[in-house]
């Protein structure tokens, strides 16, 4: 399974559970460095089973206050919280879709999914966007096209704008 890896790499085909992983490690990695998500990726993933949309999405406040006292993560309320809406989010746009992967492709440019994917998903702005969406196999603009829009350095655009020269 992908997304227990801490490895950047794309999503060919990716599962219900890799779509809230990927997401997730955007959501958790916004503010900090990679390494350090990366440090706590394996946590993080057993912290909330693996990502499974379906289990995470039926978490209470009981669970929150589990995952805020699991050893070795970020424990950001905040974030936890935005993970559990994302996955709801995720259920309903598969049920509404019947895929994420159909949800994703079903705008008419990606200027409208971004805009889609920031207004239904907690903790998603722009760049978490575009990581997400190239994380998971979705057709991107160039890198250095999309790199012009955004201001400042991000590691998360460095990489991939690396990878992506390979």
């Amino acid at each position: 399974m992908v997304a227990k890896t801490t490895e950047h790499v794309r999503i060919g085909k990716p599962t219900p559970s890799d779509y809230l992983a990927v997401m997730s490690r955007a959501v958790f990695q916004a503010g900090l460095s990679w390494a350090a998500i990366d440090r706590q990726w394996l946590a993080l993933y057993d912290a909330f089973d693996g990502f499974d949309p379906r289990t995470v999405a039926k978490y209470s406040d009981k669970d929150v206050r589990r995952i805020m006292r699991h050893p070795g993560i970020l424990h950001s309320e905040r974030k936890i919280k935005a993970t559990i809406a994302n996955a709801r989010a995720i259920l309903e746009l598969e049920n509404e879709h019947r895929s994420l992967r159909r949800y994703l492709r079903s705008h008419g440019s990606y200027a409208e999914l971004i805009a889609d994917l920031r207004k239904r998903f907690k903790y998603v702005g722009d760049i978490s966007a575009y990581y997400f969406l190239y994380r998971v196999g979705e057709t991107v603009p160039p890198f250095g096209r999309w790199r012009k829009t955004v201001e400042g350095d991000h590691p998360r655009i460095r990489e991939m704008v690396k990878a992506g020269a390979r």
